[in-house]
């Protein structure tokens, strides 16, 4: 079997049989260099507004006669005198070196109760100034000239939220395995590669003239005219691995060019795929290699992987080869995040994404919805921005590149689209997540992918996993400071919906949780229906309390049941038997609830 990257638009993701091109479509040129501000170390300043921002403690500042600026015991009966007064629980805690006092307001109070306690001491004229204690944080906004271009890293509508989570982890000790095409120089990627590795042994594909050895430089992946097989036609040069590796982590902060997800991390990059695409036999070969495993003729891997990209595929289920070396990979500590493929088609017909311990990752464009070539189903585990443009370039995924439609020219950025590009945003979030808490086993990696996951701002038919990716939210959880932690309850029991009949149930009992669900409790469901407008779904808590997930409509493609749906259940209490209620409440139409989750 022979695989092979994205190529241009109009053409598939990767075609076995055919061995045609990938839907990764350039659809520009190289970006032009334009300048955006730099970026702000920003701190926060003192305001004079007393009710500037919620807070839990104040600085305040007396007078040097006063007693409260020379002695603790009256600052402390001062704080407690002005809460008295503002109806607060006020706690002097200590003296700061400029000798001001720092003073707990007891809970975090609103605007509104900052701003009385605040003018309590503003009242006092021993009082100099009386600020809120603020939080800062680091400003990561980086300076690179075309990050502002980035949408798919910091839009709120449809980007990832990349930039919060960069004040906690920028990926730093981890390296990403980019299973693709090779590497072509590019000063804004160079400081970030190590060793790889090339791993295609057929001469004919490789293109550089030889099989296996230790340079994946990319010699490029051109094509003549239906080389690739009758009707392929022609192809220019991809250099799709040196994309994928952009996006992970291209340098940033360095005042040019793109940002990386986890600029932090080092890439490895392993070439599997060179002209017409490239065979399974590599492929297992580079994911065993790349997870620390031996392969034979092939030196030992310094640079052993704990994430894997592979934006790479073929048509046919996985097959148990490619799975035992999957398995094996995750097994060793590695979470291996593949493309779903970009033939608008349900992906377990493709494959390494039908494999099981895989993330699967479907493509969604700048409003939030499913980009149109995406694959879809229930093997999806997650979204991420793939972009998608119809005209112009604004919608796609700009990345580096190289100039030369042949052999490599001069570097460059350009805007490319396909699930290829939603991989690599996913494995840059999941080396911030390895970076933030090294512990972490693929398992709960994906777990905590898919807890932290947000609504997708648009629709999805046929099923988008768990949402899309949001990396603060996920980076905060896996590092203790926030999120979801992703302890997921499933039921796979199948339960016929019947027409225009009464509601069924499926359950799940939930136990070992302690207090009250959460707020952002995630509901996952997979049903089959043949009119998907005429179902009412909702969720049963355990005291009998019901959410409603889904109402009725008139219309079967706007009603996208398949997805996670986020209720607040924090008044109910987590432990006990959940239900899962659906009812067809319209004639001529039968289902099958197949699945469902609940994800705290």
């Amino acid at each position: 079997m022979r695989t092979s990257p994205s190529r241009t638009a109009g053409r598939k993701l990767i075609s076995v049989a055919a061995v045609s091109a990938a839907l990764l479509a350039a659809t520009a040129t190289s970006a032009a260099v334009a300048q955006t501000p730099a970026a702000r170390a920003e701190t926060a300043t003192p305001a004079n507004d007393a009710a500037a921002t919620p807070a839990e403690r104040l600085i305040v500042g007396y007078k040097s006669g006063a007693a409260e600026a020379r002695s603790d015991k009256a600052a402390s009966a001062d704080a407690e005198a002005k809460g008295k007064e503002a109806g607060e629980d006020l706690d002097f805690r200590r003296r700061l070196g400029t000798g001001a006092a720092l003073v707990d307001l007891g809970e975090r109070l609103g605007r509104a109760d900052v701003a009385d306690v605040m003018a309590e001491y503003r009242a006092d004229p021993q009082v100099a100034y009386v600020v809120p204690d603020r939080l800062n944080t680091p400003q990561a906004e980086p300076n690179d000239t075309e990050y502002g271009k980035q949408w798919d890293l910091f839009e709120a509508t449809a980007g990832m939220n990349v930039p919060g989570a960069w004040s906690t982890s920028t990926g730093s000790g981890v390296t990403v395995a980019v299973i693709d095409t090779g590497y072509v120089t590019h000063s804004d990627l160079a400081a970030n590669i190590v060793a790889g590795y090339d791993f295609i042994s057929d001469p004919a594909v490789s293109v550089d003239g030889d099989g296996r050895d230790a340079d994946p430089a990319d010699p490029g992946d051109w094509y003549a005219t239906d080389a690739c097989g009758a009707g392929t036609g022609a192809g220019n040069s991809s250099w799709h691995g040196t994309h994928v590796a952009g996006t992970i982590a291209a340098v940033t902060g360095n005042g040019r060019g793109v940002a990386g997800i986890a600029y932090g991390a080092k890439i490895s990059p392993l070439r599997v795929l060179g002209k017409c695409g490239g065979y399974d036999s590599d492929i297992i070969d580079a994911i065993t290699w790349a997870s620390g495993g031996t392969v034979a003729g092939v030196p030992a891997n310094t640079n052993v992987a704990k994430v894997v990209n592979m934006s790479l595929g073929g048509a046919g289920a996985c097959t148990s080869a490619t799975q035992s070396a999957i398995t094996a990979a995750v097994n060793r500590g590695t979470t291996v995040v593949v493309a779903a493929g970009n033939e608008n088609s349900n992906t377990s017909g493709f494959s390494p994404s039908s494999c099981g311990n895989v993330v699967n990752v479907a493509a969604t464009n700048r409003t939030g919805s499913r980009a149109s070539y995406s694959n879809y189903g229930t093997l999806v585990d997650i979204s991420a921005p793939g972009g998608q443009t119809s005209t112009g370039t604004a919608g796609g995924i700009l990345s580096t590149l190289n100039a030369g439609t042949k052999t490599p020219g001069t570097e460059s950025y350009a805007y490319y689209q396909g699930t290829s590009m939603a991989t690599p945003h996913i494995a840059g979030l999941v080396a911030l997540m390895k970076s933030a808490n090294p512990s972490l086993t693929p398992a709960q990696i994906e777990s905590a992918l898919k807890a932290n996951a947000r609504a997708l701002p648009g629709t999805c038919s046929g099923g988008c996993g768990a949402g899309l990716a949001d990396a603060t939210r996920t980076v905060q959880a896996v590092s203790g400071t926030g999120g979801s932690t992703g302890t997921t309850f499933t039921s796979t029991s199948p339960l016929a919906v019947p027409d225009a009949g009464s509601a069924v149930e499926s359950p799940i009992t939930v136990s070992g949780r302690s207090g009250n669900a959460p707020s952002t409790l995630k509901v996952g469901v997979d049903i089959t229906h043949t009119y998907r407008g005429d179902l009412v779904v909702d969720l049963i808590a355990p005291d009998g309390s019901a959410y409603l997930l889904k109402s009725s409509s008139g219309s079967d493609s706007a009603d996208n049941v398949n997805t996670t749906y986020t209720v607040d259940a924090s008044s109910e209490g987590a432990n006990g038997t959940w239900k899962l209620r659906v009812q067809d409440v319209a004639a001529q139409d039968t289902g099958t609830l197949n699945s469902w989750k609940l994800t705290f």
